[in-house]
């Protein structure tokens, strides 16, 4: 057997890469009697049969999955570095309840995650500082750029130099742009914002990993327009907002939910404006939703 790298899986055949070539596999019924799906992004080993299909493929069979050091539901990926979050800062508007949901989901993967705000040369004023600004304080890297006009964008393709990423947010914010940008030979295809409903059609239709020229690669992945909660409790949440670890400590309670204790430094730091707003709100209004969930 031999190993590899799933770089991309289209109803049912998963698409392996290897040293010398890819190959077209089928996965072994027994992960689906374990209740095991392979991801793109799994390394896995394959055995080689030299039947050439209807593709130009050689035939394969996933035979083991081997031990991911991280992996996510949506999107629906496997080992990787690093994820970038984009969104835009004019259509379809930036929806700050969707991005803190996704940063909640990278830290309980233990993913790295960076936020990227494009579409900068379509902005009118400079609110979007007021974003920028607030997630700065919380310690993520934050990047604004415009794909559509390269701008910034070289600061971007340093980031995914020998990494394995993949670009995560809603439709049309310009995720596979910012990539065509990056590398031209991807040729991926882009749509525009829907003039009805103010928000981006679906362009990418499966997940795929793409290699990079820098010895990166990069997962393109379809866009999302909400994001559920997998995996997490309302106690493992507070370990979710990176920017109250430094002042949980110094809480009262060892177990402190930063809401309703008393002596709660991490309250006291939201008050004295060292934790931004919004991130803050969207902590009690997930901490409600996660608990009201467990009732059900």
């Amino acid at each position: 057997m031999i190993e590899g790298k799933i770089i991309k899986g289209i109803a049912g055949f998963y698409y392996v890469q290897t040293d010398e070539r890819v190959y077209e596999c089928k996965a072994r019924g027994k992960f689906r009697n374990d209740k095991q799906s392979p991801l793109i992004g799994d390394l896995v080993k394959v055995s080689i049969t030299d039947y050439v299909g209807s593709t130009d493929y050689l035939q394969g069979s996933i035979e083991e999955i081997l031990p991911r050091k991280n992996q996510l539901i949506r999107p629906p990926v496997a080992n990787v570095d690093q994820g970038l979050i984009v969104f835009s800062l004019s259509y379809p508007a930036m929806n700050i309840d969707l991005l803190d949901r996704f940063l909640v989901m990278m830290e309980k993967a233990n993913i790295h995650a960076i936020i990227i705000l494009n579409k900068l040369d379509d902005i009118k004023s400079d609110e979007y500082k007021k974003i920028v600004k607030g997630y700065k304080l919380t310690g993520y890297e934050i990047y604004t750029i415009s794909a559509k006009n390269n701008q910034n964008v070289e600061l971007i393709a340093e980031l995914l130099k020998d990494k394995t990423s993949f670009f995560a947010g809603p439709s049309g914010v310009g995720k596979s742009t910012i990539l065509n940008s990056i590398c031209p030979n991807f040729a991926l295809q882009t749509g525009e914002v829907s003039s009805k409903i103010k928000r981006g059609k679906h362009t990418t239709r499966h997940v795929e990993l793409l290699k990079l020229d820098n010895s990166g690669y990069v997962l393109d992945t379809p866009g999302f327009t909400s994001l559920q909660f997998a995996n997490v409790t309302e106690q493992e949440l507070k370990d979710c907002f990176i920017e109250f670890r430094k002042y949980a400590s110094e809480c009262k309670f060892k177990e402190c939910n930063h809401i309703h204790e008393p002596n709660c430094k991490v309250k006291e730091a939201f008050e004295n404006n060292l934790i931004y707003k919004s991130r803050y709100n969207s902590y009690v209004s997930y901490y409600e939703e996660l608990k009201n969930n467990k009732k059900w």
